[in-house]
């Protein structure tokens, strides 16, 4: 009498578990006859309308820190930064409206394609799981939960050459315009610094318009460490400040030399780099100011210095 191998169970993992427990799943059903897009599962009998239940509240509770670091888990809002973790194959669980699927289609395609699970959820159901989702919010699985500095400086593919480093940046939204610069810049690593905002935030990941999945945001501790670290890996560190030292361009004396491999030092949004982080660079650079404005704001100012970094360093 022949006997069946039963399969080896697996050790649970506490961010697989999370999805699970979120999750409610349900057979795959084809698009003609569950009369919606490709790729959700169930069919529109299975619309969410409970706004206080269970599920809704676990979801919403990763506006919590505390819930984001146990779970690995964070939640993302809005169209554009869920197409970004959809398409990258990080989100377990998406709600999305009736109406917000028929206008973006490719988060829903993507979603299913990764083995997420698309929900079709009444627009106050999604609204009481945040009141910015636009139709559109999900669960994603955080790719740097955990990620530390050292590895990403010792890479096999040799490190980044452009790097964005925050002091005392508060404002997760405007961190995060900073982390979307960063990528359209083509820079390979942002580090939050101690004092920083929670780069956890779903603002930030909201703020970065999905930018925070392209490329490593890691948590580094102190500026002065950091600043240790990336110049012993070949950076020099150069610091955003309205005095600064030498201009980015445009001046007489001369600009900084953009074409090594650089870490930019970025500061509060409205005092500016404080002493100390002047001190940890190798060079502070201002912003010529041509015209009668005071100043420019962080996001546009880190742009323009990582934006000419990046041309430099493309030659």
């Amino acid at each position: 009498m022949s006997t069946r191998r039963l399969p080896r169970r697996r050790r649970p993992d506490r961010h697989a578990d999370f999805a699970e427990r979120l999750t409610i799943p349900v057979p795959k059903t084809d698009s003609a006859t569950a009369g919606g897009p490709p790729g959700r599962r169930g069919g529109p009998d299975q619309l969410l309308t409970n706004t206080r239940s269970d599920r809704v509240k676990r979801v919403r509770g990763l506006a919590r820190r505390s819930a984001r670091l146990e779970t690995g888990h964070r939640l993302v809002e809005g169209p554009q930064a869920c197409r970004e973790a959809a398409v990258d194959g990080y989100v377990s669980d998406l709600f999305v409206t009736p109406d917000a699927a028929a206008h973006h289609p490719e988060i829903v395609s993507a979603t299913g394609a990764a083995g997420g699970y698309v929900h079709l959820a009444a627009e106050a159901y999604v609204a009481a799981i945040s009141g910015d989702a636009q139709g559109v919010v999900a669960v994603a699985r955080d790719p740097w939960a955990g990620a530390e500095l050292a590895p990403h400086l010792a890479a096999r593919s040799g490190p980044p050459r452009l790097v964005a480093v925050f002091e005392e940046v508060r404002n997760p939204g405007n961190a995060g315009a900073v982390i979307r610069a960063a990528d359209a810049a083509g820079a390979g690593l942002v580090v939050f610094t101690e004092a920083s905002a929670d780069p956890t935030s779903p603002k930030v990941v909201r703020g970065s318009a999905g930018s925070y999945f392209h490329l490593p945001v890691v948590a580094g501790g102190g500026l002065e460490p950091v600043t240790a670290a990336l110049r012993q890996a070949g950076y020099q560190v150069l610091a955003a400040d309205g005095a600064g030292q030498v201009p980015l361009f445009g001046a007489p004396d001369g600009p900084a030399d953009l074409t090594a491999p650089t870490a930019w030092v970025f500061g509060n949004e409205a005092r500016g780099l404080t002493d100390r982080a002047r001190a940890a660079a190798d060079l502070t650079v201002r912003i010529p100011i041509f015209g009668r404005a005071e100043s420019l704001n962080l996001a546009m100012a880190a742009t323009l210095c990582l934006f000419a970094s990046a041309q430099a360093q493309a030659g």
